[in-house]
């Protein structure tokens, strides 16, 4: 698979300056990592759930998590596992191209009883999504996972996920960072990327943001995103992909402020009307969030609709003026650091305080590709969509 395959190779041409890479599940951790994307949660209670992991595949994307914990009522668990069970069995016919599949669970003694039951099909499986992670449930997950690697005979990643009461509260902050990076650490070899629970850390005040507000207007979950980003998304090699938070909107709600989206980068490619569709279906603060997103450290996105896979992919390819930047900075002869004008002639390029976000830079670029030096979001996204 490789991001915008959906897309003709003709149309690719003429959008990419360098295409994205292809990726499967056998490929190194380091390009999953990044290549993940917009990860789309299904609710594994879903009746035709294999039917829609192909679907999605076939319109770009390349993540799946299937849940078992809180997409579905308590009451419903046993329902979603042998669902889940059932409709992965309906995944392995031959020549299907499926993205990287992972399910929630909601505690470790599911994992190793879900692999059994999956049978040969959970050669299908690339991992599982741990909720609700700290240090003390580290060890029993972790646990779950090895037994359920040695029937598979086949690497298990996972994806935490950093959203529980103690994360959150300023007193008890510290020390769960602490742990949580502790017990990563020790498992760097499984961990895929760590992902956010916003809206748990919103439930714990009673907190709902509107389509107008990104994550990072709630002040005290830009502030926890903000303490996560710095003990564990350091570019020291001690650090982890982190995942950008759920847009929990698509439909058109009551609006307070004004759309999000300038008119000009649409007028130019007569992409008017799209404009409209991504405001109609509150889609222009999920842009604006993405772009907050990266700025903060975080790279892809928690979607709950297939509407949102699109804008974070798009948004998510380098641009050719950022591929420049890049290249610059890290050639060879620039070893020694200094500064220089970046080619773009629009900025200082400062090699060694710009070396860390060059190397993220082409790492993004070998997962999401480099777009052509006038192809913007814009036609990216025009292109996906007509896929």
């Amino acid at each position: 698979m490789r991001h915008f395959g959906h897309i003709p190779a003709i149309a690719r041409k003429e959008l990419f300056h360098q295409e994205p890479a292809e990726f499967d599940a056998g490929s190194p951790a380091g390009l999953l990592s990044v290549a993940l994307g917009a990860t789309l949660y299904s609710p594994a209670t879903r009746p035709h759930l294999a039917d829609d992991v192909l679907k999605q595949a076939a319109r770009g994307v390349v993540s799946m998590v299937l849940c078992l914990e809180d997409s579905i009522d308590d009451a419903e668990v046993c329902a979603a596992e042998e669902n889940l069970v059932r409709q992965f069995a309906d995944l392995g016919a031959p020549g299907a191209e499926l993205p990287l599949l992972f399910i929630r669970v909601r505690e470790p003694g599911q994992i190793e009883d879900l692999v059994r039951r999956l049978g040969p099909a959970s050669r299908l499986l690339s991992g599982f999504v741990l909720p609700k992670f700290t240090e003390g449930r580290c060890g029993p997950f972790m646990e779950a996972v090895s037994a359920a690697e040695s029937m598979t005979d086949r690497m298990l990643y996972v994806m935490p996920v950093l959203e529980s009461p103690e994360l959150l509260h300023l007193e008890t902050r510290h020390e769960t960072l602490t742990g949580i990076a502790r017990s990563v650490g020790r498992h760097r070899d499984r961990i895929l990327a760590l992902r956010l629970g916003v809206t748990d850390f919103c439930s714990a005040y009673g907190l709902r943001r509107s389509p107008d507000m990104t994550a990072y207007d709630v002040q005290i979950v830009a502030g926890v995103i903000a303490d996560v980003v710095n003990v564990l998304g350091r570019s020291d090699g001690t650090g982890f992909t982190i995942t950008g938070p759920v847009w929990e909107y698509f439909r058109l709600q009551e609006r307070i402020f004004k759309p999000q989206l300038r008119r000009s980068p649409f007028m130019e490619v007569q992409a008017e009307k799209l404009r409209t569709a991504l405001i109609e279906h509150d889609l222009d603060g999920l842009l604006r969030e993405i772009e907050l997103d990266r700025a903060n450290g975080l790279l892809g996105k928690t979607c709950i609709h297939p509407s949102h896979v699109l804008p974070v992919h798009a948004l998510s390819v380098v641009s050719h003026e950022e591929f420049s930047d890049a290249q610059d900075i890290l050639r060879p002869e620039r070893g020694g650091g200094g500064v220089m004008r970046s080619a773009y002639t629009n900025k200082m390029n400062e090699v060694k305080p710009h070396r860390a976000w060059a190397e993220r830079t082409l790492r993004r670029a070998e997962a999401f590709g480099v777009a052509r030096e006038d192809v913007g979001f814009v036609e990216l996204l025009t292109a996906g969509l007509a896929g």
